[in-house]
């Protein structure tokens, strides 16, 4: 295992002109040294995206001076901030997602954000605003280095398997929501217009040329599988992403920033902070329809806006 994923050990790039510490073994780096901004010139921001490719996520702490404007700004600099196709955006702001667990919940369970759609982000900028005193970690997996340590077996089967993800899947459970009203409240702004998408397990990086797993909690089932294959296999590939080796976990600070490449990557929260307030803004920038080993492209085969119901009382 060790020669096979040689090339992912997690080092700074001594040519880098940044400050960069690398996190954990495989993914992850903190950035040291920098203000984010939406003046920040046009060397650092170039410096910023190889960075990302190289770490997969990136971390800024005690970022104070960013606020809703700059963030965006900066946003603005690393491509094409793209708003939530379904979640209204934050108060005030133009593009950005508030995640607001005031009722003690968050998205706890591993996914790659918006993948029920064709183009999904290429990298989101999640900004820390408030934070609980213990808890509300967020976790991230490396999919490229998941992808390298696979048997040549299991290399051979997802090469050339697809799989259909959507926005309509169990929220409760992925937000570890125990009030079912709560829940179906979430279900119904979420879900406002369903989406199925066909993606390819195995995604090449438009960048770095890199293959990745591409799954998550938006996976329904794999196309040509009915849905209990579908879930014995899910499971296989999923717990060879998110082997502790192949992770890094980032504790909080109000202030602090998390880059991460969404085309590479899978995260989630973990929600173990009880009822402490924890919110978050995020800003995501506009990506690519992935390509599959073979050349073929993604493609979304739903897209069905849903009827307006009144809550229940």
């Amino acid at each position: 295992m060790t020669n096979i994923l040689a090339s992912f050990v997690n080092a700074a790039d001594p040519t880098s002109p940044l400050d960069i510490v690398p996190v954990a073994g495989r993914i992850g780096a903190e950035v040291r040294g920098i203000a984010l901004s939406g003046d920040l010139d046009g060397d650092t921001i170039a410096a910023i995206r190889t960075a990302l490719a190289r770490h997969k996520v990136l971390f800024f702490r005690d970022q104070a001076e960013l606020d809703d404007a700059r963030h965006e700004a900066f946003a603005g600099l690393l491509g094409d901030p793209v708003a939530h196709p379904t979640v209204p955006v934050a108060d005030g702001s133009r593009y950005l997602l508030e995640l607001d667990s005031k009722e003690g919940y968050a998205a706890s369970s591993w996914h790659t954000d918006v993948t029920f759609v064709d183009a999904y982000p290429a990298a989101s900028i999640l900004r820390a605003i408030t934070i609980p005193a213990a808890g509300g970690d967020t976790l991230w997996a490396n999919g490229a280095s998941a992808y390298e340590g696979l048997p040549e077996a299991l290399k051979t089967l997802v090469d050339g398997l697809w799989a259909v993800h959507s926005n309509k899947y169990d929220y409760a459970a992925a937000l570890s929501i125990k009030d079912a009203k709560r829940a179906e409240e979430y279900s119904r702004i979420f879900a406002s217009t369903v989406y199925e998408t066909e993606h390819p397990v195995v995604r090449v990086h438009p960048e770095t040329g890199e293959r990745s797993l591409l799954l998550g909690h938006f996976v329904k089932n794999f196309v040509g599988l009915n849905s209990a294959d579908s879930q014995r296999l899910f499971g296989i590939l999923q717990d060879h992403i998110t082997l502790p080796e192949n992770t890094v976990r980032w504790r909080w600070r109000a202030g602090d920033v998390a880059i991460w490449d969404n085309r590479a990557t899978q995260h989630r929260a973990i929600a173990d902070f009880g009822l402490q307030r924890r919110t978050l803004r995020r800003a995501t920038i506009a990506g690519n329809v992935p390509v599959a080993i073979d050349g073929r492209r993604s493609r979304t085969t739903k897209q069905e806006v849903q009827p307006v119901l009144e809550a229940a009382e």
